[in-house]
């Protein structure tokens, strides 16, 4: 699990989106970083095992650290996958809907580098394809994984 926070020089795109229920596209985009942009850090919350204990607290403030470092000197990218999987008594990417929210206001605020990609089949991406539409213009909104990667790497070197 990601929870010790270490020190990230240069760009950093962080990989935003649901995990639970989710299918693990963030290995593939890490994958998609490290064979294009070897000089660029990915932040990656999915946990390498779940055999590990978990420390809520310790995950939640490496990502908001990550994220952080992210906007500042980098890209968020976040991939809104579509539902592989229910997870009984959770509503799928609740924390996600929650962060985009956050980082939609500190884009219009702050101008934090954001790109949405969006699964087909993602519950409410009619809704968020419109808001961010109307609302950020700026913020790219993309259909796919590579797609998202690739105009993540962007923003993140336009960023320098």
């Amino acid at each position: 699990m990601p929870t010790e926070i270490v020190p990230v020089h240069g760009q950093l795109v962080f990989l935003a989106g649901p995990i639970q229920g989710a299918p693990d596209w963030q290995t593939e985009a890490a994958r998609w970083f490290a064979a294009r942009a070897p000089g660029v850090s990915v932040a990656s919350p999915r946990r390498l095992t779940r055999d590990a204990p978990f420390d809520y607290a310790a995950q939640v403030d490496w990502e908001t650290h990550h994220l952080r470092r992210a906007a500042e000197h980098g890209a968020i990218l976040f991939w809104l996958a579509r539902e592989a999987e229910a997870v009984p008594g959770r509503a799928y990417a609740q924390t996600t809907r929650f962060e985009l929210a956050v980082w939609k206001v500190r884009h219009e605020r702050d101008g934090a580098r954001l790109v949405i990609g969006i699964d087909d089949g993602f519950t409410g991406a009619r809704y968020i394809r419109h808001r961010f539409a109307r609302d950020c213009p700026g913020v790219p909104l993309v259909d796919s994984p590579g797609a998202a990667c690739a105009t993540a790497l962007e923003l993140a070197l336009a960023a320098r």
